[in-house]
């Protein structure tokens, strides 16, 4: 019963390896290869997910999965468990799906369209304009998170008990717009991913994917 992440160390599978650690379900790590700069990888991991994306997780079944929400709220089910995704009945619940949504709708997206402007703006000079944009609206989006987490008043994410949502600020304060804009402009989101990414549970697969 294992299963298989199709990944890249300190990509967008680390939110996905965090969680199989947290879980402790066994898994494979499958290293992809640069899926911008390798066709080859491209057409490898396209035969599992035709956007050849990561993360893609294939379950012991021999399902396919993509979406990392998709696969946290799955991965929630499977294990019965609510230590990361509160359950129907948790009153952090509301919260924690509108946010994991918004992050995943609004904010992982800001990567896609600015790691590799070119895919989508042919000219050079305004791809550069058109990264910026975006990088600009990406950090606008981090702020309105965390005058949210702020008001909630910590230690986490959604107040006072960890969820998943803690993960994902374990993984993503590592991106863009990098730890110094985060300590300067958000250090509440900085420090709820540090305490997370420290949590022993996590310690192994955190020094796999950020060193």
């Amino acid at each position: 019963m294992v299963y298989s992440l199709h990944q890249m160390p300190g990509w967008g599978s680390a939110l996905v390896e965090l969680q199989l650690a947290w879980y402790g379900l066994p898994h494979e790590l499958i290293e992809t290869g640069d899926l911008f700069d390798s066709a080859a990888a491209r057409d490898r991991l396209s035969r599992l997910n035709p956007r050849a994306q990561i993360p893609t997780l294939v379950l012991p079944s021999g399902e396919v999965m993509t979406e990392s929400a998709a696969i946290t709220l799955h991965l929630a089910d499977i294990t019965g468990r609510d230590d990361l995704v509160p359950g129907p009945g948790a009153a952090e619940r509301a919260a924690f799906l509108r946010w994991l949504i918004f992050i995943v709708a609004n904010i992982y997206p800001c990567f896609t369209f600015a790691d590799d402007p070119a895919r989508f703006v042919a000219d050079p000079d305004a791809a550069k304009a058109y990264r910026a944009r975006v990088d600009d609206h990406h950090r606008t989006l981090w702020r309105e998170v965390a005058a949210i987490v702020e008001m909630r008043g910590g230690p986490w994410f959604v107040g006072q008990r960890f969820s998943a949502l803690d993960l994902y600020l374990a993984v993503m304060t590592n991106w863009r717009p990098g730890k110094d804009w985060f300590a300067a402009e958000a250090p509440g989101l900085l420090a709820i991913g540090r305490a997370a990414g420290n949590r022993p549970e996590l310690a192994a697969a955190m020094k796999r994917n950020f060193g």
